[in-house]
């Protein structure tokens, strides 16, 4: 899979795309949320892995901007964040992510919200 990954935690951002890539997958990284947009805007990825405390533009401005193009409505959006509570998940839904995933995450919990269809109800 094409896979934009955006973080302001380097090191998290980093290791994430480093793991990923381990797996076969090709991945951009972000470190902000405004590189987060133009990168999936440049590289039309199948997921985006997105935190949510990002500065410029936190992961739900993201979520929305990148929902709001015609190229992303086959993108899955997966919020990777340390804000874990039922209200950031609902929030994460609303705003157009498939998944929300709470930092931090076992790499096969990740693997398979990467195979999730995008649209399809919460697991």
């Amino acid at each position: 899979m094409k896979i934009v990954i955006a973080d302001d935690n380097r090191d998290s951002a980093d290791s994430m795309a480093m793991l990923l890539e381990a797996g076969g997958h090709e991945v951009h990284v972000a470190y902000d949320g405004a590189e987060a947009v133009a990168a999936a805007d440049k590289a039309r990825p199948d997921a985006v892995l997105l935190d949510i405390g990002m500065p410029k533009m936190n992961g739900f401005e993201c979520a929305r901007a990148i929902r709001s193009q015609p190229w992303a409505a086959g993108t899955l959006l997966i919020a990777l964040t340390g804000w874990g509570q039922e209200e950031d998940k609902r929030r994460a839904l609303e705003a157009g992510f498939d998944r929300h995933l709470t930092k931090p995450v076992d790499p096969a919990t990740l693997e398979a919200a990467l195979q999730v269809a995008p649209g399809s109800p919460p697991a």
